[in-house]
């Protein structure tokens, strides 16, 4: 007998005996992931990019921040250890991690937290949320392991803004290249970017807190939900933690493979108003905009029916939010009249710019039809995602446009002097000041709700429904995060059981 056969008969004698006592042979455990998401980043370094993929790949991962926020959306730990707020609420005193080394193997000090805050906050800074740090005086340094933030004003969400994707630590060495070669402090080390298809990681293994458990991760870029169902089926991912066709979700329930879990997020999907263009200028055309639109069609048609409606820019989950749903509820004739009164009661023909998310697409041709049936003609244009930043976001080049604001607690974007909505409102303004000089949690959730009020009084935009988070994936994956608080695929506690 071939002595190679013969040894594997003995072996599987030897398992079968093994396995009648009960007793299994020993199989290595699963170590590596396969996680796919709708939109490849632009790049890679969440300090210098508005697109939401790029936190969804490094947030927690591969960069850090002094703060970060967790699963709940709590504030917790991370750079900092620890943190003292003098009596007047303007110095915040943070004690940094010890031993903590960046990817390449530079030291993480005081020195480093001063370059990236320093580096967001110049005049020619290209990070995407600089208002973030707009509070903040200085940042100082008395030794390696301590940073001193003197702010010019009281910041009730100082905490919580420096947990955000856009206030990472970086090092001066390695900054100007974390756009390819992402270089940070978390668990997990860049390792590729395959361009139109997958980011790779390994684990850290000279992470300074808990180390990942997962040795090897991958992140798929899958755009089309069709291919995107075929990959999970076949096993070709493990993962889809937004997955993009919530038409097959059901297939997945039925599937004892898969388990499939409807989340909650900050997204604010929109029908965004360029309030600067033409006629939009009017708050009649985009009052009338407003009642044209049945937010449950959309929900319906295009996310079959996973979404909460919504009247403002504000997550329902948060306890400040304001139900204002009824503010403009759907009544094609009352668009009608609102047009007619503004001097466009024989039509108006405007731009609809989609980007690539299937809610984008599938809701703008439902919006394009029912703005139709009030007299509204839409050119719908579908751009790709660097476009839409590059003519849209940056450019305020379009008319309307439909995007989910997944940034958490950013209702702050509509004070801001520039930003592509072009809503310019000295009183929104002095709201937002008031609020970001404010500590105490309830006098705050009141400032909000004026906010929110004030929002949907001035029509700024079509506010149509939240986003929700459906996650499917191997029913053996534990960790993953059921809700999105922040844009994250935080695999820093991931694993097989």
């Amino acid at each position: 007998m071939n002595g190679f056969l013969a040894r594997s008969i003995q072996a599987g004698v030897v398992a079968c005996g093994l396995l009648g006592l009960g007793i299994a042979p020993a199989t290595a455990a699963k170590d590596s992931l396969t996680l796919a998401m709708p939109l490849e980043p632009p790049h890679l370094d969440p300090t210098t990019g508005a697109a939401a993929a790029i936190d969804e790949v490094v947030y927690a991962n591969i960069f850090e921040g002094l703060t970060r926020i967790d699963s709940a959306g709590a504030v917790q730990p991370a750079l900092a250890k620890s943190w003292e707020v003098s009596d007047d609420g303007l110095v915040y005193t943070f004690t940094l991690q010890s031993g903590v080394r960046f990817h390449d193997g530079t030291s993480f000090e005081a020195a480093d937290v001063k370059f990236s805050l320093d580096r967001a906050m110049a005049e020619d800074s290209t990070n995407a949320q600089k208002g973030l740090f707009e509070s903040i005086a200085s940042v100082e340094t008395p030794d390696a392991d301590t940073v001193v933030i003197t702010l010019k004003q009281p910041a009730g969400n100082l905490l919580f803004n420096l947990g955000w994707g856009d206030a990472v630590i970086v090092a001066p060495e390695s900054a100007a290249n974390n756009k390819t070669n992402p270089v940070g402090t978390g668990p997990f080390a860049f390792e590729r970017w395959v361009k139109g298809d997958r980011v790779e990681m390994v684990r850290n293994g000279n992470y300074w807190g808990t180390p990942a458990k997962l040795a090897r991760a991958t992140i798929k870029i899958i755009p089309d939900p069709a291919a995107a169902t075929a990959a999970m089926l076949a096993g070709d991912i493990d993962a889809y933690a937004n997955f993009p066709a919530p038409e097959a979700l059901a297939q997945f329930e039925a599937d004892p493979r898969f388990k499939v879990v409807i989340g909650s997020t900050e997204g604010e999907t929109i029908l965004a108003i360029n309030n600067a263009r033409g006629p939009l200028s009017d708050l009649r055309v985009r009052r009338a905009l407003a009642h044209a639109v049945d937010r449950q069609a959309v929900i319906d048609g295009a996310m079959f029916g996973y979404g909460t409606p919504i009247g403002t820019h504000f997550a329902p989950h948060h306890p400040a939010y304001v139900d204002l749903t009824g503010s403009y509820p759907y009544d094609p004739e009352k668009a009608k009249a609102l047009l007619a009164e503004a001097g466009y009661g024989d039509g108006l023909s405007l731009s609809l710019k989609l980007p690539p998310p299937s809610y984008a697409r599938r809701g703008g041709e439902i919006v394009a039809a029912q703005l139709a049936a009030v007299g509204v003609a839409t050119e719908i244009s579908q751009v790709e995602w660097a476009q839409w930043l590059e003519q849209v976001f940056r450019g305020t080049d379009y008319d309307l446009t439909i995007v989910s604001h997944t940034e958490p607690m950013d209702i702050g974007i509509y004070g801001r002097e520039t930003y592509y909505f072009n809503y310019q409102d000295d009183d929104f303004k002095a709201l937002m000041a008031k609020l970001n000089a404010t500590v105490d949690e309830s006098a705050r959730y009141g400032l909000l709700a004026e906010a929110q009020e004030k929002l949907a009084a001035d029509s700024v935009n079509v506010f149509l429904f939240q986003l929700a988070k459906h996650g499917v994936w191997n029913k053996d994956i534990v960790g993953l995060w059921e809700n999105s608080p922040v844009q994250a695929n935080d695999l820093t506690a991931v694993s097989w059981q």
